[in-house]
């Protein structure tokens, strides 16, 4: 506060001049403002140009607005989507379908994690040590991959073929072979993965002698559960439910697979597959209006978790002591319980691997599992000697459509995993050292962006920038370049890239960095002697992170995808699509052991899932 009669000298020329040289010449300062820069040209500026398309008259769209000219200022957009005729059909109902699909995978996904987590942490559950480590291999194992693996065993003939359900007599109602059953079951055998690493990590941290506490003062586990345990981990389960409530709204692959017909003939669609597409054929404008409330609900989830965890801060009680002494006895219910799990590992994770392994098999998919339906075709077989017409290509290891995927593949997770991961540690030092200043707020918000945005959604941001040159050519169009999918790949896992960041360079203590500026060192000697050397941990394994991650979506670049730029994931969803699912579920099993084996790597320089979400 200023002293009274203290009066804040003029804005001269020279002090001016003064205060913008010390700016300047300090390279943290420096650091600063080329990431504010950098962060508002990658992600604001995408954004803004998006708002701006669904104003304006685009070239395709002439012919539907009577008397326009290319760039007019328009509400058409969105008068089609919200004020038409077609409105019910490309707006409600998919946006219903939407809402419901992520109302109930929240209320299944949510509670089944915090179980599992409270199982693990709390109890005397037998064999925790494997169960952990196998728990959350099911999040590891693409979404879209179950999808496909789901229909290898519901698939009908109104679903276009028969899986191993209908092979052996049994009939799969379509309820169960596509629609909202279908798609509700892969996510939650996704999306439990949220609720079960915060809930865990909120059990492991909390102070368990308030729990021991309340059994002293008589009281019985179901009271302790309920007034001590749930209140002090509730902003971890809220922080879970939004995130699955965001992240299931705006889940697009699954859906795309698995969304099939409505009882009345007509296509399944949620608000993402109707917005792929407007945006993949028209009116576009109208798929970018759709892209923008995808990201305002998703912004809304967002200020309810803000909201509502704000209101329980006074829950978190953190001690030193964060694991219970005395484990909560299971009693009979130890091996009903360890069942329950085991059950859940085998349907999440064991049969959707071993469905896709045996269906890559198959002469004919759903013609059952007989040496005559058995074959290698899929993995090594040539087109000439395809012992199916539906083998419309080479098997995969013959195949030059595989080769290039998993060229571009290796070569965009790289390549993106590198840049992100040197720019996390950046981030990260930016924020743990600006923590509780205005840039370090500002880093850290416009850095969180991304994340809340669905990934169908955040591609349709740069698919608007980039499908035409800007300002007279000086932004060039990147739509069909290799650099556009790795620009967005890079941008969207800038937050994983971050978090890992900030927990590295919260461990390296700021007192290092002092006693070397006492001792003369300049910050770039401070930064190469002292922060590159004690960080190169935390980026490991934070590329290893975002290799994984970038090495497995589907949902980011869908909208972006050209045949000369097809990944792994992409080439796998199109077979699947030109009824090829045998090549199909060979390209998964590469992509899932691939997944795996790097998830090892990571495990072994202190990585975990858990920050690649």
């Amino acid at each position: 506060m200023a002293k009274k009669g203290w009066t804040r000298p003029p804005m001269t020329r020279e002090r001016f001049k003064n205060q913008f040289r010390n700016l300047v010449g300090n390279p943290f300062n420096v650091i600063v403002m080329f990431t504010l820069i950098l962060l508002f040209a990658l992600i604001v500026i995408p954004l803004l140009a998006m708002v701006q398309n669904t104003f304006v008259v685009a070239k395709s769209e002439l012919r539907s607005i009577p008397g326009a000219s290319i760039g007019d200022y328009t509400l058409w957009y969105w008068k089609y989507l919200l004020a038409s005729p077609l409105t019910e059909t490309i707006l409600w109902v998919p946006l219903r379908n939407s809402l419901i699909i992520g109302a109930f995978v929240t209320v299944i996904s949510v509670p089944l994690g915090a179980l599992m987590a409270w199982l693990m942490v709390r109890t005397d559950i037998p064999g925790k040590r494997l169960l952990s480590a196998l728990i959350l291999i099911p999040y590891m194992i693409p979404s879209w991959c179950k999808a496909l693996s789901w229909m290898t065993v519901f698939r009908n003939p109104s679903m276009g073929g028969n899986g191993v359900l209908s092979s052996l007599g049994i009939p799969v109602p379509d309820t169960l072979a596509s629609g909202f059953v279908p798609i509700i079951i892969v996510m939650v055998m996704h999306y439990y993965a949220f609720s079960y690493i915060m809930a865990s990590g909120a059990l492991r941290s909390i102070n368990s002698e308030l729990e021991e506490m309340g059994e002293i003062q008589g009281a019985s586990r179901t009271q302790i559960l309920k007034s001590i345990t749930l209140p002090l981990i509730l902003p971890a389960i809220l922080s879970a439910t939004i995130m699955t409530i965001s992240k299931s709204i705006g889940t697009y692959g699954v859906a795309a697979r698995l969304g099939g017909n409505n009882p009345d003939g007509t296509p399944f669609y949620v608000l993402a597959t109707r917005m792929k597409d407007f945006i993949n054929s028209s009116p576009k404008g109208t798929g970018y209006a759709m892209s923008l409330l995808m990201i305002l609900l998703a912004a809304g989830t967002i200020v309810v978790n803000q909201r509502l965890i704000g209101t329980r801060k006074s829950y978190a009680t953190i001690g030193g002591k964060g694991t219970r002494s005395n484990l909560i006895p299971l009693g009979g219910a130890k091996w009903p319980m360890l069942v329950i799990i085991a059950v859940f590992l085998i349907v999440a994770m064991v049969m959707p691997v071993f469905f896709l392994v045996m269906e890559s098999f198959q002469v004919i998919p759903g013609g059952g599992y007989g040496a005559n339906n058995l074959t290698l075709y899929a993995w090594i077989g040539e087109l000439q000697n395809a012992p199916n017409p539906g083998f419309a290509q080479n098997g995969l290891f013959r195949n030059s459509e595989f080769s290039r995927a998993l060229g571009n593949t290796v070569k965009l997770s790289l390549i993106g995993s590198l840049i992100t991961a040197v720019f996390g540690q950046f981030f990260g030092y930016i924020t743990t050292r600006g923590r509780g200043k205005w840039y370090g707020n500002a880093v850290e918000q416009l850095i969180f962006v991304p994340y809340l945005m669905p990934g169908v959604a955040f591609s349709a941001i740069y698919f608007s920038m980039f499908s035409q040159p800007r300002l007279g050519g000086l932004i060039p169009s990147l739509y069909g370049t290799f650099l556009l999918i790795l620009l967005v790949s890079i941008v969207k896992h800038f937050p994983f890239a971050s978090r890992s960041g900030s927990s590295n360079m919260m461990q390296i203590s700021v007192e290092l960095e002092e006693a070397a500026t006492v001792n003369g060192a300049g910050f770039w000697r401070r930064i190469g002697s002292i922060v590159i050397p004690l960080a190169k941990n935390g980026f490991l394994s934070g590329f290893l992170l975002s290799f994984i991650s970038i090495a497995k979506e589907l949902d980011l670049i869908a909208i972006l995808m050209t045949p000369k730029n097809y990944t792994l994931s992409f080439l796998a969803f199109d077979y699947s699509k030109e009824a090829m699912p045998q090549v199909a579920d060979a390209i998964c099993i590469v992509i899932i052991v691939f997944i795996l084996v790097t998830n090892r790597i990571a495990d072994r320089f202190g990585g975990n899932v858990s920050k690649s979400m």
